[in-house]
Order: C-alpha cells, then structure tokens, then sequence
C-alpha cells in the first residue's frame, strides 16, 4: 500500500485495487470521536480524494476498542444560543450527504461502538460489514441526551430497516449487537475479524445495490402509512412517559413524519430541544455517568478472572449470574442445594437474552460449588449471605486461611458496617464493600464500599472489577446505609408516615411518578422486603419513630412482593399502577425534601467525594429523575415543575 495522506485523526491509504482505506484514530481518545476537528480533516481527507482515481472508499477504525463513540458531547455545551445548533449539524448533515453521493461506492468496516454520528457516517455509506468481535454496539442514542440524530440518521435509518424498527431504535436509544443488527439488515454482513479487510475490499467493489427497505417497510416511510406509524410511535411514547417529561421522543416523530429527518428544515423544533433545561441535565447525567466509568478504568490492574459468589439468594445468584454473562468463571456456593438450583433457573432469562453461543458460554462459566473448591483460586470472593454480623466474620475467618494472598474478599452488605466486619480478619487490607443493587442485571450502580487501612490497590481493583463487568462504580466511605441506601430510607417513612396520616399509598406513588421517578416509594418498599426495610428504618431514621403502618406489615409476616402482600396484593397487581384519585398539592414536594436533605447529609459527611458523584450515585443507584439532573442539583436549580 502507498500513504496517500496523513492527518492528526484520519490516515489515508490507496491500495494497487485502487480501494481507499481511511482510518480514523482520535490520539487523545480512548474512543474516536466526531470532534469539529475531525469532522474538519474528514472534508479534507474527501476533498483530497477528489483528485484521485478510486474505485471504492472503505471506512475504519483504528483502534482496538470500536469504530466510533458518536459526536465529540463536550461541544454541545456551546449551543445554548438560538443559532448556536445550526452550524453544528449542517456541517455533518452536509458532509454525510457528500459521502452519500460519492462518484465511487463507500463501506463501513465496523467493529465494537458504532454510535450516533459514527452510525450516522456508516449509514451515509452504500454498505456496513461488522466484524464479529465482542461486545458490538450500534445505535442512536441521541435521545438519551435529549437530542436527535442530527446528521442524516433519522432519515437513512427508516429508508434502510423500516420505520417501525428504526424508531424503536432511535426512541429507546437502544443498541444491537451483532445477531440482531444482521437480522434487521442494518448491516450488510457479518464476518470473522481474520477475513475483515479481504471481506471489505470485496464487497466494496461487488457492484451490489445499495440496501434498503422493502415490501411493507418500504410504504411505511411514504404517506399516508407514514401518519400511521407516527400515531402509533406517540401512543408508545405516550405510554413511557405519560407527563410529558421529555422533549426529544415527541421532536424525533415530528421530525421524521414532517420534514424526513431534515432539522434544517425545521429549525423551531431543534431549537426548542437544544435549548430546554432537560437537555442540559441530561447531558450533565452522561458527564456524571464518565465521571463513574473512569473509576472502573484502572490501569495496570490484573483483571477478576475467577470470582467465587458465597450465598445463592437473590443478590448472590443475580451477582453470580451476571458475572459469568461478562465473561467471568464464577463459582456459587450455598449449604443449600435448592438455592443453588432456583439460582440457575433464575439466570435462564437472562442467558436467553443473547444469542446461543454467548448464552452457552455463559452457561459454562456458571459453576455450582456447594463445597466451596473455587475459594482456593478465585481472585475476588464476595459473600452474599444473610445480614448477620456474627455469621459473616465466622465465614470470613474460615475463607481468609484458604483464599490466595492476593485475593480481594468482599461483602455485598447493605446495612452492616465494613469496619465492623473486618474485624479479626488477618488481611483486613484485601476487604472490603461491594455493594451491588436488585436487579443485579438492570441496575447500573455498585458502590464500592471502604474505610481506614483498606490498601487503595484494593478499593483501585475492586472499581475495576465493576468496570469489567459493564457496572458503575462509586466509592463511598462507610457509613450506615452508605449513600443509596441512607438516601432511600427516609423517602420511604416518610411516604410510610404520609399512609398513617390517611393518604391512599398508590396516590403516593403516584405523586412521584408524576415528578419522574421510575417507581412509587411505596412500590419500591414492597418490591425491597418490608422487614429489610423496617431494619434499615430502625437503623437510619435518627429520632423518628418507624410508621405503623410498617411495623403491623411486618408483625402479619406481609412482606411485599417476596410473599404475594405488603402495602399492595401483589397476585393481580402490575408494577406503575397509578391512582386516578386526585393528588393533594405538595405531596411530591414533602416527599422528595428528606430525600433531597439526606443526600445533602451524605455530601457534607464526605461520604463522596463531591456533590456532583452523590447526584451520579442517586440517579444510576435508585433512578431519580434524569431530566432534573440529580437531586442536589434539582435542589440548587429547581428543574422541571413538580406536577
């Protein structure tokens, strides 16, 4: 190959076929990124092809970890004015429309994280083969920032899958690996990374037709079918968001129905999005949300791969599960068999999720220990048994004397205190809190628990751990309920209080579904055990005195979901239920003080390290509403309207 053109973050090579290979490779990123700078050297790297004689052009990454993350997110804080947008997406809007109507045909050889404008670019393309590497991402994920696909996306996306199919994707932001990406022909193919650029060399130069939508799929994106696929996006939009909390889902379907994706053509609406104070959190959450992953990013660190999960219940299985889906060997140990069991059985869902190879090495990696063998080469061992301070630091005694030397053991307690539990222990250095949250699989956070002579290498490790495994990491200093938990237990006596007072309990949930959270306090108080929840009351709520309505709960053994009923039957019950009972004004706002004051309690203990990471905390760990951009900044800005 000859060097044709060499630029900061795009090299250009043309081969004796005549197919140029530009690569992009952003030096002062982990990830590639479309920064101004490389949108700018990009028109360059095209205009330079111009002069040349090529047949085909192919698109490719770099580096090792993904094709491209999307737009460069740190420039969308210049856009607050009513033009400041403008510039922004006409400059891709137009480049990718060049790329669309090249005289020769282009490819996207993608690999990993293809997302938003690095999706937008291959989609300019005429074709996209994905390498089969693990972990691929494609999506548009513009929405979860409160924005759209600005750069061509919400138009080729339809034209190419069909617009019922892609609206799922542009609304939910939802990514698809590489089955699914195949299936819905979002891709032309899918081949083995030793075969990628003979694979693409070819098919660029194939003479195929470009891909796009057919039969049905195709008059969907056409009037009057369009109007029908739009109802139908709002009534599901409707469905998810019923106070209308967020702009950009309601934007994204006009935008389609009205103007094909074109935001030039409708400058009103795209303005309104940039500009709304739910933009501007939302993008603050995604800078909260790196600030967590640069935890889980720690260098020179040897990865976890053996765990040993001690206890099968609910969080010791959902913990095991999880991590042998992220490619860990994971062996579960419990003195009881059937436990062990309904672990599996539990997992089965999960597995099924992914395609049969990467369900089966899941299932591979899932080893039931009832004899504890895996303590003895396991890297990290975490208990998960029942909240005793006794038997826990029985067990650790009995696991430290067989455990490597270098191996981290941890707890995954929610009310115990660390310091307490390392007590006797001959290592107390390599212990420490892990604190993960139910549904293991679905909730991002884990907090990464330590206190006075935990070595850092071992709070740096276990970070990386929850790194490893696709989770969130947030060191918190000991503390009863450390952060989610000492912020949870108020809300909920004081919802509680509110049902001993004579206030319907699904007009409470209600009240906070209305302001945005993703479940009702008393929901949430069910759905966590009502005897753990009285503990954790008993032991966070200072002078309060426990509501009675909890206490009788508990004295009738009605202990939430686990047994059918608490403060709701759960036998016909679905989860989100909402009261058509009016609901008094200031509920929500009684409801959400304590929560807001003990999070400030929290910050001020020096529990986290700031105010921004107990607002990163809050929101991955319990789901406080997003668009008001965590509760301490809600408190400081009072963001969004309580309705």
């Amino acid at each position: 190959m000859n060097t044709a053109l060499n630029l900061n973050n795009w090299s250009l090579q043309i081969d004796d076929r005549q197919i140029a290979w530009l690569s992009i490779n952003c030096p002062e990123r982990s990830m590639n990124a479309l920064s101004t700078q490389v949108m700018k050297e990009l028109k360059t790297a095209l205009d330079h092809l111009g002069s040349q004689t090529i047949k085909g052009l192919v698109f490719l990454s770099g580096k090792n970890n993904g094709f491209i993350a999307g737009a460069d997110i740190n420039e969308f804080s210049g856009i607050s004015s009513p033009e400041g947008g403008k510039p922004l997406i006409e400059s891709g809007w137009n480049l990718f429309n060049r790329i669309e109507k090249l005289p020769f045909p282009t490819l996207a050889l993608i690999h990993g994280a293809c997302l938003g404008g690095g999706l937008e670019l291959a989609l300019a393309c005429t074709y996209r083969i994905l390498i089969d590497t693990p972990k691929p991402a494609l999506g548009l994920p513009e929405v979860m920032l409160g924005i759209y696909p600005g750069w061509g996306g919400l138009q080729r996306l339809p034209a190419l899958i069909g617009p019922q199919e892609a609206l799922n994707m542009i609304l939910s932001g939802r990514t698809q690996d590489a089955r699914k990406a195949k299936a819905l022909g979002l891709v032309d193919w899918v081949v083995a990374p030793r075969v990628a650029r003979q694979s693409a060399a070819e098919w660029v130069l194939s003479g195929r037709p470009r891909r796009q939508a057919r039969g049905l799929a195709k008059w969907l994106n056409r009037q009057p079918l369009k109007k029908l696929v739009a109802h139908q996006a709002r009534k599901t939009v409707l469905s998810k968001d019923p106070d209308a909390h967020y702009p950009a889902p309601r934007s994204i379907i006009d935008l389609w129905e009205q103007h094909n994706g074109d935001g030039l053509a409708a400058p009103d609406i795209v303005n309104r999005l940039l500009n709304s104070p739910v933009t501007a959190n939302l993008i603050r959450v995604f800078h909260l949300q790196e600030r967590l992953k640069a935890f889980g990013k720690q260098s020179g660190l040897p990865p976890v791969l053996h765990i040993h999960v001690i206890g099968a219940g609910v969080m010791g299985g959902g913990i095991a599960a999880w991590c042998a889906l992220q490619g860990i060997k994971t062996t579960l140990q419990d003195t009881d068999y059937s436990r062990i069991a309904s672990a599996f059985k539990a997992a089965a869902p999960l597995f099924a999720r992914k395609d049969r190879l990467t369900a089966q090495a899941a299932r591979d990696r899932l080893i039931p220990d009832p004899e504890g063998h895996g303590i003895t080469t396991a890297d990290l061992v975490i208990e998960a048994i029942y909240e005793d301070e006794q038997a826990k630091q029985t067990l650790y005694q009995q696991l430290e004397a067989r455990m490597k030397p270098d191996a981290i053991l941890a707890s995954n307690t929610s009310s115990l205190s660390i310091q307490a539990l390392r007590t006797g222990l001959k290592r107390p250095e390599h212990f420490l809190g892990i604190h993960f949250f139910n549904p293991v699989s679905k909730m991002p956070l884990v907090e990464i628990v330590h206190t006075e002579g935990i070595s850092q290498q071992t709070i740096d490790r276990a970070c990386a751990f929850a790194g490893q495994i696709g989770k969130l990491p947030l060191p918190v200093q000991d503390t009863p309920g450390f952060l989610v938990n000492a912020v949870l237990a108020p809300y909920m006596l004081e919802a509680m209080q509110c049902i001993d007072e004579g206030i319907d309990p699904e007009v409470i949930d209600t009240a906070m579904l209305k302001f945005g959270m993703p479940m009702g306090p008393i929901e949430l108080a069910d759905t966590v055990g009502l005897d753990i929840a009285l503990a954790a009351g008993k032991q966070l709520s200072a002078d309060k005195p426990v509501p009675n309505c909890l206490t009788r709960l508990v004295e009738q053994k009605k202990l939430g979901i686990k047994t059918g009923e608490g403060f709701y039957n759960w036998k016909n019950r679905k989860h989100g239920n909402r009261s058509s009972k009016p609901v008094p004004d200031g509920l929500a706002q009684r409801l959400i003080t304590p929560f807001i004051e003990q999070a400030k309690r929290q910050t001020e203990k020096g529990i986290t390290q700031d105010a921004d990471l107990t607002d990163a905390g809050i929101i991955f760990g319990t789901g406080f509403a997003p668009f008001r951009g965590g509760p301490l900044h809600y408190s400081k800005t009072g963001c969004g309207k309580i309705r």
